[in-house]
């Protein structure tokens, strides 16, 4: 049997003002129409639901036993059809996943985290590795944010520029180009490359090439940690963004020094899928991931 759902908004608008009129006053439907719908409801209930006792009318047995649930029922319908407009951050409860680079992992997560647990206490992070092949955990509503310098070339994704971060080259603190760094000495020198398709070339050796110079790459790994770890320990230099990598620089006693060639900043962007286009939950968490960034940026 197929059941027509507005029953239980006329049945619970009835029950409540214990009248047709009423019911067709507080629904906005003329007396016979909702008189009408009385009639369809008691065919598919059984039950006369209202009677008449004097001037007045009674509900029956069943009707009062069924009340409670169908105010409830109409209520959560209304609140499943209503677009939500504003959020309680205090009494909200949500899983988000983010997926990013490790640099960034270090320095604009820990901030991110501050401030939902600030606003939002009930919120929790999940923060995930960027993965080596591109996946379909974005549309596929696995991953809610995608934090990077790649953008989504489909229409079903959206992307909004968080802005940009320039490059520098990172060394050990005692390196022989700790006290300058010309072009000629950054083409000299070993390089690692970050790389999480283990790409052993990077844009800038096209630049270089321009100038007649060549670098020497003697490793390419996923991340900017795994990269500086070498650089720790060699002579290797590694080109990276300096806002966000500044917290690793402190970690591993690394030193950061201008690229000596001009080269564009990398561009940072927050990509999700359209389905939470509208979600006011989502549109928060993406507000903070922007505070955070121009928090990283500013400093």
């Amino acid at each position: 049997m197929q059941l027509d759902l507005n029953l239980l908004t006329v049945l619970d608008a009835l029950l409540e003002e214990g009248s047709v009129m009423g019911a067709a006053e507080r629904l906005h439907l003329s007396s016979p129409a909702v008189s009408r719908t009385l009639g369809r409801i008691r065919a598919v209930t059984g039950d006369d639901i209202l009677v008449r006792t004097g001037h007045s009318m009674t509900p029956t047995p069943y009707a009062l036993s069924v009340r409670e649930d169908v105010h409830r029922l109409v209520r959560q319908a209304r609140e499943v059809l209503s677009p939500i407009r504003e959020l309680d951050l205090a009494a909200m409860e949500r899983t988000f996943t983010v997926q990013c680079h490790d640099a960034m992992a270090s320095s604009l997560v820990p901030v991110l985290v501050g401030r939902i647990q600030q606003l939002a206490p009930g919120v929790q992070l999940r923060v995930l590795a960027e993965n080596t092949v591109d996946t379909d955990d974005l549309r596929h509503g696995r991953v809610d944010l995608e934090l990077g310098g790649g953008r989504p070339g489909l229409s079903e994704f959206r992307s909004e520029p968080l802005g940009e971060d320039r490059l520098v080259v990172a060394m050990r603190a005692d390196h022989p180009c700790a006290t300058g760094l010309d072009l000629a000495s950054y083409a000299a020198h070993p390089h690692v490359v970050i790389s999480r398709r283990g790409r052993l070339a990077a844009p800038i050796d096209d630049v270089l090439a321009a100038e007649g110079l060549r670098r020497r790459v003697v490793a390419a790994v996923a991340t900017v940690s795994g990269a500086l770890q070498i650089a720790a320990r060699s002579d290797a230099l590694v080109t990276c963004t300096a806002d966000f990598g500044r917290p690793l620089f402190e970690a591993f006693g690394l030193l950061a020094r201008p690229l000596p060639i001009e080269f564009p900043s990398a561009k940072i962007s927050c990509n999700w899928h359209q389905r939470y286009d509208s979600d006011p939950a989502h549109a928060w968490l993406r507000e903070q991931v922007r505070a955070s960034f121009e928090e990283i940026t500013a400093g």
